[in-house]
């Protein structure tokens, strides 16, 4: 049974993520291997595509190590949110299905609900639920990968505070549905835009700390032989 590369390379995206990987910490294939239950080859594809991402470095007489982005780097991030997440919008406004609507629609039901009952712990999940169907709507495959590569790295470099007016923030969510299923391209840029720049006030630049228990894991079992 072969693991395929990219169940390793999100597993050790996800270590890295959640600190399990300290920024600047040395990544063996062999420790990698052992620790996921692998060979050392889907390993070494992982670390060539999470170099290629910004998580993973490549030093001289080192060899892997995980990357310290600068705090210049972790603003230019939300910087290229800013610019990508209403073009998102703008595009899930003339390419979205029917069934990216109902997705949409129910999150933002539940969402509310959830914010309503003063239910916060559930709302973090919704949310980013919320803004990856936003970006498979969108129709572009580039797109979307951006957004999700986006997506891991900020987790990585911030944490968020929950919103001070959590109902206010899911009427937002449902203004932006709301435009993009009336297919008014302009209206879901602007309102997305809007959003982010909110939501963008409450991210604040994570400290780096060890952890040291991974709460990731390689998932086999979908793997056939």
């Amino acid at each position: 049974m072969r693991i395929p590369a990219h169940s390793v390379c999100t597993a050790i995206r996800d270590d890295i993520v959640s600190g399990v990987f300290e920024r600047g910490s040395r990544l063996t294939e062999e420790q990698l291997a052992r620790r996921y239950g692998v060979s050392r080859v889907p390993v070494r594809e992982a670390l060539r595509t999470l170099e290629s991402e910004g998580f993973v470095t490549t030093r001289r007489h080192a060899g892997a190590c995980v990357a310290e982005p600068t705090e210049q780097e972790a603003a230019d991030l939300l910087d290229i949110r800013m610019l990508l997440e209403p073009l998102g919008a703008a595009r899930a406004a003339q390419r979205r299905t029917e069934a990216h609507l109902k997705v949409l629609r129910g999150l933002v039901r539940l969402g509310q609900e959830r914010a309503r009952r003063g239910q916060g712990e559930d709302l973090r999940s919704l949310g980013g639920w919320f803004h990856e169907t936003l970006a498979q709507a969108s129709g572009s495959p580039g797109l979307i990968a951006l957004l999700t590569q986006l997506r891991h790295k900020i987790a990585w470099m911030y944490s968020v505070e929950q919103p001070a007016k959590p109902v206010e923030s899911w009427a937002e969510h449902g203004a932006i549905v709301d435009a993009v299923a009336r297919g008014d391209v302009e209206r879901a840029r602007a309102l997305a835009t809007l959003h982010t720049e909110r939501a963008t006030a409450a991210h604040r630049l994570r400290i780096p700390e060890r952890v040291r228990t991974s709460q990731h894991a390689v998932n086999t079992s979908s793997v056939r032989n």
